[in-house]
């Protein structure tokens, strides 16, 4: 499995979980870390087996590919972003929180800690301090921008596997605060609110057409971009969200040209909190999360009832005229039952829902991805 195959399993990942849950909710803010999930899932999916390895794969859009393939790409993944950009901040935590005494499946830990350099933790889940201790792992790991992620343990919990990212990255070009200004922004329905717009000019990677326009706005040296997607005025984001594919997603990163221009951005600080189970069972993964049905044998022999009762995703971010400091926390619970320019200034007005996304532009590793439907 080549980098390339992974990075493009991920990205279909991402276009499909971030559109069902644009069905779900399409008038809130939202903001996830694909990779933080893939990545939580690519760990659990090291334990299954069967049908319920099979509806993992299907959901991560590896099928095909063998385990040590995707075990061997990932830590190779790891390994690249480790080495992201002395200027920009971004660590990856993972940890399986195992039940006590109990025999887990030595090479089910090993392949964790090897390529995804997963703590192993045993725990007595009974114990009401067992919670604060996760949750202090995850506020650690996130520079308290995540301060939980779990309200309860179930007294029959195995194994709780956790993925933790967090992202601050400096602007290569910061936005003067005092051009900020309170101007408006138009939200779904028509009205519309005040907002902190930012705003600056120069030369950017840029496009547009019909139906959107588009601009990436570098952090540190370059190597990592968000990128801001405002649909016309004559369209909308939830048109927009479903154009969101992997194909669509490949030629739009082929059309950036640098451009002379000016963008006005708003700034905004959201958390966003939701339960994974209905939108990865619709997605093909149901079966992990049938008690009768889930196959997690690779885990270990110790019980055949062994399956995933709960996965839990977090996220964090705030854009500012510095730059972005973004955080996400993926927790599975277990238990048993050189461009040409272009010819004119363009100017883009960040001034009704978006979408937007972090990407690192040497692996095409989408980190993070939103929509904002109303900056606050």
């Amino acid at each position: 499995m080549s980098n390339k195959a992974l990075m493009r399993a991920n990205t279909q990942f991402a276009c499909d979980i971030f559109q069902a849950l644009s069905h779900e909710t399409p008038h809130i803010n939202r903001f996830i870390s694909p990779l933080s999930m893939s990545l939580a899932l690519a760990m659990l999916y090291n334990g299954a087996d069967g049908q319920t390895q099979q509806a993992l794969a299907q959901t991560l859009q590896i099928a095909g590919m063998s385990l040590d393939e995707v075990n061997q790409t990932y830590g190779l993944l790891r390994h690249e972003l480790d080495a992201l950009d002395p200027q920009i901040q971004l660590t990856l935590a993972n940890a399986l929180w195992t039940r006590q005494g109990v025999a887990f499946e030595p090479n089910f830990l090993q392949q964790c800690q090897h390529h995804y350099h997963a703590e192993v933790l045993p725990v007595d889940f009974h114990d009401p301090t067992t919670r604060t201790q996760i949750n202090r792992w995850v506020s650690d790991q996130t520079q308290g921008k995540i301060p939980t992620i779990l309200n309860e343990i179930h007294p029959l919990t195995m194994l709780i596997l956790i993925n933790a990212m967090y992202f601050k990255g400096n602007w290569s070009k910061a936005f003067n605060q005092k051009s900020t200004r309170e101007c408006p922004f138009y939200l779904l329905d028509g009205s519309q609110k005040p907002c902190s717009m930012m705003f600056q000019n120069g030369s950017f990677r840029y496009f547009s057409d019909n139906t959107v326009e588009a601009i990436a706005l570098p952090y540190g040296d370059e190597r990592v971009s968000m990128y801001l997607f405002l649909p016309a005025e004559n369209s909308n984001l939830a048109a927009f969200v479903r154009t969101l594919t992997p194909t669509n997603w490949t030629n739009w990163m082929r059309r950036f040209n640098v451009r002379e221009g000016n963008i006005s951005l708003p700034r905004f600080k959201l958390e966003y909190e939701l339960d994974l189970n209905s939108v990865l069972t619709a997605l093909g993964m149901g079966i992990a999360f049938n008690a009768q049905n889930a196959n997690f044998k690779q885990m270990g022999l110790f019980q055949e009832n062994l399956y995933v009762s709960q996965i839990k995703h977090k996220a964090f971010v705030e854009v500012n005229e510095e730059g972005t400091e973004a955080a996400a926390v993926t927790a599975a619970v277990m238990q048993l039952t050189s461009m040409m320019p272009g010819p004119t200034p363009f100017h883009m007005t960040v001034d009704r829902p978006f979408f937007c996304a972090i990407v690192d532009d040497q692996t095409g590793a989408m980190l993070f991805m939103g929509a904002i439907v109303e900056p606050k």
